[in-house]
């Protein structure tokens, strides 16, 4: 069945001319029906099942130097025309910067709720979470605690600007998250394992939910016996997907044009410049089929697109978004994205890797005498300015004459993303990708990570033994 538009054309051109009726420079009208579900199994009891609808519109009017907008919730054109003339009015005041006004619906009857249009039923989404649970637990008699979280959402985006964009796009997306603790002599120590793809339920047709459990409650049960992680410089092998999220926040930010175009990146004037080892292709890609960063259209109606940002080492290009693509002259490359019809566009990555090597991952290891193997990291934070970053292991284990030997306490990696990306040395053939969850000032979307095993010659490691 095909649906009708969000708002009909005849309607967008008539909100775009109010729009730029002042003398405003562009006009981009931005409308979203969002649909999700959501339910939660903590100690083996339901703790949440919600469901609910979003739906509005953001109009952005571009005077000069300054951004008017407003957002609302009354999809109408009467609601439409009056965010229209609050973005253009308080564009039109300048000064530079951004201002926003959020108008409140017109209409007073209360919003409905609505359940994500598919035809799974509630009990079979419910089920996932109990297979997965019984799995945990199963797994050792020292898991005391499982929660398990499923998620999806429908969402319908259409874009309209006075550019000529018009463009629509519809994004599915399904979740599914197993986090355990498991409680011994060294105290309590917890795993987890997501599953998160632009897909819908039938990703359960193939995905194995208990095998998934078991992951997480694995992670848990292993570091009861970890001992505490060495600290100072060591090698470290990354493991195949998950050192991703490190190269994301390590140096992906770095790329975004904004940080660039403030002067707050250390790759602004690299253009060109070796600043990486020449195993590092790393690429930015919203057109992975599949992946969490996945779509046909950005947040600014430009096509998702394949966009090479180093190249065996070199610096090649910046991720755009259309404000900051104007300035320079530009095409957008792709890479508006907002959260929300009540946001504004940013630069954001979609799904972010470096491409595979030609290396043996267990040569990998084999050819490493002493250091660390993080098989999966955990959060991070990194200083766009400078390059610093300092991430969190979630597992790993000591390399012994080449092998990997015991499990090691949670640590810290800490360095500085230009110098690490030059300290790779080995690249593996196993690439894989994983999900996550990107912020950036007060805005999340979902995003992917991705590499294959890689060793890096040199990282400081915060453990908790000398």
């Amino acid at each position: 069945m095909v649906e009708s538009p969000l708002i009909e054309p005849p309607v967008l051109e008539r909100v775009l001319r109010v729009a730029l009726a002042r003398g405003g420079d562009m006009a981009e009208v931005f409308a979203e029906d969002r649909q999700s579900s959501s339910a939660l199994l903590d100690d083996r009891r339901i703790e949440e099942l919600a469901s609910g609808r979003e739906r509005g519109a953001g109009i952005r009017v571009v005077v000069g130097e300054t951004t008017g907008f407003a957002h609302t919730a009354d999809l109408s054109e009467p609601g439409l025309l009056a965010a229209a003339e609050a973005a253009a009015s308080v564009a039109r005041e300048g000064g530079g910067g951004v201002r926003t006004v959020a108008l409140s619906p017109r209409r007073s009857r209360p919003a409905r709720q609505f359940r994500l249009p598919s035809t799974v039923a509630k009990a079979e989404k419910l089920e996932l979470l109990a297979r997965a649970d019984d799995a945990a637990r199963s797994s050792g008699g020292a898991i005391t605690q499982v929660q398990v979280g499923y998620a999806d959402s429908f969402r319908r985006i259409l874009i309209a600007s006075s550019d000529g964009v018009l463009a629509e796009d519809e994004q599915v997306r399904t979740r599914l998250g197993v986090s355990c603790v498991a409680n011994g002599d060294t105290g309590m120590q917890t795993g987890y394992e997501t599953l998160a793809r632009t897909e819908g339920f039938e990703v359960f047709d193939r995905v194995d939910v208990e095998e998934l459990a078991r992951v997480a409650a694995r992670r848990a049960l292993t570091k009861l016996a970890a001992r505490p992680a060495p600290t100072g410089e060591l090698p470290v092998v990354l493991a195949h997907g998950s050192g991703g999220i490190l190269f994301h926040e390590a140096c992906g930010h770095g790329l975004e044009a904004d940080h660039i175009v403030k002067d707050a990146s250390v790759y602004v004037g690299q253009i060109g410049k070796q600043v990486a080892s020449p195993l590092v292709t790393l690429v930015d890609d919203g057109t992975v089929t599949g992946e969490w960063g996945n779509f046909a259209v950005d947040d600014e109606g430009h096509p998702a697109s394949r966009n090479v940002l180093i190249d065996h080492g070199v610096l090649t290009d910046y991720l755009w978004d259309w404000l900051r693509a104007r300035k320079e002259g530009r095409r957008s490359s792709g890479n508006g994205r907002r959260q929300s019809y009540q946001h504004l566009p940013m630069v954001r990555m979609t799904n972010t890797f470096l491409l595979a090597g030609e290396d043996d991952p267990e040569e990998i290891i084999a050819q490493t005498p002493r250091g660390v193997y993080v098989a999966k990291l955990g959060g991070g934070q990194v200083n766009t300015t400078t390059g610093d970053f300092v991430f969190g292991t979630s597992e790993a284990y000591l390399i012994e004459d080449g092998r990997v030997t015991e499990p090691l306490r949670d640590a810290n990696l800490i360095g500085n993303g230009p110098e690490i990306l030059r300290r790779i040395d080995a690249l593996g053939t196993d690439f894989e990708m994983t999900p996550g969850t990107c912020g950036k000032d007060g805005q999340s979307v979902p995003v992917g990570c991705g590499q294959a095993t890689l060793r890096l010659t040199g990282i400081t490691i915060g453990g908790t033994s000398g």
